[in-house]
């Protein structure tokens, strides 16, 4: 196991002194496991199986502070019985706790440290969480770029990329008579057929690649099968599985935190108008969680006037809006209101008003233009919940 090690020390101290009882504190662990220390800076200190923070003196709490912006959670601390880095060490994971940041002091003889690293790195290792995307994102989305590597080691989220050939391939194999939903869906009966067999096909991947969600480029479904995913998408979040469209990843992302924080997936829309004035925000899609509508009708897509999408009536709630950056370092989140369900033929097929505070985050710096609407207000509970990644 490769353990990267940030050291912090009071000026007060000697550090010589200090490294030779660090030294003699890792070879003590070594022999009680397969284990390869090395001092890292803060720019490497992620790219390892594990990062610990070696609290090496007390005094050390304000060299934390100074370096805490550049670390996340969860926050391992190092430290053994002497020169008071156990006290410092204490100071530093009580701070961390106050503000619900997941933290940890690893302190004992060689041999429970050595044994309580091997369990958090299994505990990392089971944690992982595997989320798909089924082609590329679409091309318009060029504002919502994702880097893999850095969403791996920030949350523990494993981004799997699939052809959007797969899916197209076991639509094709597919049997609409697998729709395993009785919700009354008249419509269609061949375009109804489609989109079942869409919904089949994305469920097949789910179980395949064994993922908690995936997001779908959903037009190139229109040329290549002749069908949306709308009607699969808003199956999906109804049976609690993430499912976003057209390739958004954040969105993606977003919907996931959202499902982990409030056990909703939510309704992933686009801001289509803004009133300043007014402080509100049309929102509209098509892929609507059934669970989310008090009513609904099915209907066709609406860029493409062909599949199956469904048109729900949303509840006039407190909402909350969430939507997480593409570099994965900021989110935007907002309580409001729904305050109106809307019927324009020229926007997408759920369309609803709703109210917030203030309204200029959308159009001075928004996080691309897909956002996530949940039931309910849960701004503290998502800002002490993402605490622990920033």
């Amino acid at each position: 196991m490769k353990i990267a090690l940030f050291p912090i020390v009071s000026s007060l101290h000697n550090e010589s002194v200090i490294d030779n009882q660090t030294l003699a504190l890792i070879d003590e662990i070594k022999q009680h496991g397969e284990f390869e220390f090395y001092i890292s800076s803060l720019d490497g200190l992620y790219d390892s199986d594990m990062s610990l923070i070696l609290v090496q003196s007390g005094g050390s709490e304000a060299a934390f502070l100074a370096i805490k912006k550049h670390l996340h959670a969860p926050y391992y601390l190092l430290t053994y019985g002497t020169n008071n880095s156990l006290a410092a060490s204490m100071e530093i994971l009580s701070y961390l706790k106050n503000n619900n940041e997941a933290a940890e002091i690893l302190h004992g003889s060689p041999k429970y440290i050595a044994k309580r690293l091997h369990e958090l790195k299994n505990h990392q290792e089971k944690a992982i969480v595997n989320l798909g995307i089924v082609g590329k994102p679409s091309d318009w989305l060029i504002a919502s770029h994702v880097d893999k590597e850095q969403c791996l080691k920030r949350f523990n989220i494993n981004l799997i990329d699939i052809p959007i050939s797969e899916l197209t391939d076991l639509f094709e194999q597919a049997d609409a008579a697998d729709f395993i939903y009785t919700e009354l869906l008249v419509f269609d009966q061949y375009e109804l057929n489609q989109a079942k067999k869409v919904s089949v096909s994305l469920r097949q991947l789910i179980d395949k690649y064994q993922l908690e969600g995936l997001t779908v480029r959903c037009f190139d479904l229109l040329s290549s099968i002749h069908t949306t995913g709308c009607l699969g998408l808003s199956f999906l979040n109804k049976e609690g599985i993430v499912g976003t469209c057209e390739g958004d990843v954040p969105a993606m992302l977003s919907m996931y935190f959202l499902k982990k924080i409030t056990g909703q997936c939510g309704f992933q829309a686009n801001p289509s108008q803004i009133n300043m004035e007014a402080k509100t925000v049309v929102l509209a899609h098509c892929t609507l969680p059934l669970n989310m509508a008090t009513d609904f009708i099915v209907t066709t897509h609406f860029e493409s006037g062909i599949g199956v999408a469904l048109k729900g009536t949303m509840q006039l709630t407190p909402i909350t809006v969430f939507k997480l950056s593409n570099d994965l370092k900021h989110y935007y989140v907002e309580e409001g209101s729904i305050i109106a369900n809307l019927d324009n033929p020229n926007l997408c097929r759920t369309q609803i008003l709703i109210q917030l505070p203030d309204v200029k985050y959308f159009l001075s710096a928004p996080f691309g233009n897909h956002h996530i609407v949940v039931y309910g207000s849960y701004k503290k509970a998502i800002e002490e919940a993402m605490q622990k990644y920033w």
